[in-house]
């Protein structure tokens, strides 16, 4: 499929994580330690989950990641290590209305990819579950390449395994950083809040919604 001459894109690269998977980090921690404590962590003054969590997403092993935390900050090992031994408790569902979406596309023909910042080690959770992975054409993990959203280098990667322009693809993100990023590779990125106004946003570029 081409967009040439229709002027509509080519196809769509979709982030997982909050666009097509609901992920709730603190259901897995709280599997582990109970809610009151999964929350202290997430809201702790001294520890950012986020920025840990973005080690193992960008190649790094859980072990070394674990074993960081128990030397830097003790009193959270526990919640921490709950993460990982609980992870499957993170991944609550599809996010109402954009698995519809991937359907639908793939129903008119329109080829589409993944892009996501998600460790190689628990990755292979999201295919077992989620139907809807096979409808992509292929999913880029951060943590298997070594590399993670926004670095440029693995929105040029996804870019170049589409074999697509950049100019003729979209991509759908639910991060700020994110969709910086993708627009500085040449993509039109779309800021992801909802399945609806996303449905506006796709149809609005000509495709068939």
């Amino acid at each position: 499929m081409s967009s040439s001459g229709a002027g509509r894109p080519a196809g769509l690269i979709w982030d997982l994580g909050n666009v097509l998977i609901d992920w709730q980090p603190i259901r897995a921690i709280a599997a582990g330690v109970g809610l009151a404590e999964a929350e202290r962590f997430m809201a702790a003054d001294d520890f950012d989950f986020m920025a840990w969590n973005h080690g193992p997403d960008s190649g790094g092993t859980w072990a070394e990641a674990e074993a960081e935390v128990r030397r830097t900050h003790p009193h959270w090992a526990p919640h921490a290590l709950a993460y990982r031994e609980h992870f499957a408790a993170s991944l609550v569902g599809e996010v109402p209305g954009s698995a519809d979406l991937v359907r639908d596309l793939h129903a008119a023909g329109v080829p589409m990819w993944g892009l996501t910042n998600w460790s190689h080690e628990l990755y292979p959770h999201a295919p077992a579950r989620f139907e809807i992975l096979r409808l992509l054409e292929d999913v880029v993990v951060s943590g298997t390449e070594g590399l993670a959203k926004p670095d440029a280098a693995i929105f040029e990667l996804t870019i170049a395994r589409t074999g697509l322009p950049a100019a003729d693809l979209v991509f759908v993100d639910d991060r700020h950083s994110n969709i910086t990023g993708a627009n500085a590779c040449g993509l039109d990125a779309i800021l992801f809040s909802d399945a609806t106004g996303l449905r506006t946003a796709l149809r609005e570029r000509g495709l068939p919604l």
